[in-house]
């Protein structure tokens, strides 16, 4: 039987939502996904590591990249540069590995625009009191800073009728199963499953 190629899986959802720790469960549950890392213009904070966090690089080589058109998506924010490389992505679905990118909604179009068969994948909250308790007891944001993520948080959830797959995140292991359900059944659509087999 031929290697499958890998395939791309863009995750969204608003701050506070639990993207990391569900993201973080379902790479433990799947040894065979790659966890898309960004590129940035920024500094390396403290304990940050390149090619684990973000691969660190300057504005001008992001530049010449983008001239080469080397990125799936990029955007600027507060004076730094940050973007999808397309190679990475790319060798790891060569090597039959599934993609997860964790980009917001505006990359999220970026990158459909350019792969189509991109699948888009929204991550909710329960309810908006749940996700307002979440951002209180992160205990990383002022009041006022949280209502501002609670106000882009409802633009978001406008936007994410245009998504493949809609996920509520009222547990963990609730999403992890869902996510890895959307995952296999993406794999077993007919054109990718009969290039599979030998002689056809």
């Amino acid at each position: 039987m031929n290697q499958r190629r890998g395939k791309t899986f863009i995750i969204s959802g608003p701050s506070g939502v639990g993207k990391s720790t569900v993201l973080n469960a379902l790479m433990q549950k799947r040894s065979n996904l790659y966890f898309s890392v960004s590129a940035t213009t920024r500094q390396p904070r403290e304990g940050e590591k390149d090619g684990q966090h973000y691969h660190f690089i300057d504005a001008e080589t992001f530049r010449e990249m983008l001239g080469r058109d080397e990125f799936l998506e990029h955007a600027e924010y507060v004076g730094n540069f940050y973007g999808t490389p397309k190679r990475y992505v790319d060798e790891a679905m060569e090597r039959g590995q599934d993609v997860i990118l964790d980009i917001e909604i505006q990359g999220a179009m970026q990158i459909c625009e350019k792969r189509p068969e991109t699948v888009r994948i929204f991550i909710a909250p329960p309810s908006w009191k749940e996700l307002e308790r979440r951002l209180t007891d992160r205990g990383t944001d002022s009041p006022e800073k949280i209502q501002k993520r609670l106000l882009r948080a409802k633009v978001e959830l406008n936007s994410a009728s245009s998504y493949d797959y809609f996920v509520i995140n009222d547990s963990v292991d609730k999403a992890v199963a869902e996510l890895d359900a959307i995952l296999c059944a993406e794999h077993c659509r007919a054109a990718d499953r009969i290039s599979e087999i030998e002689g056809m």
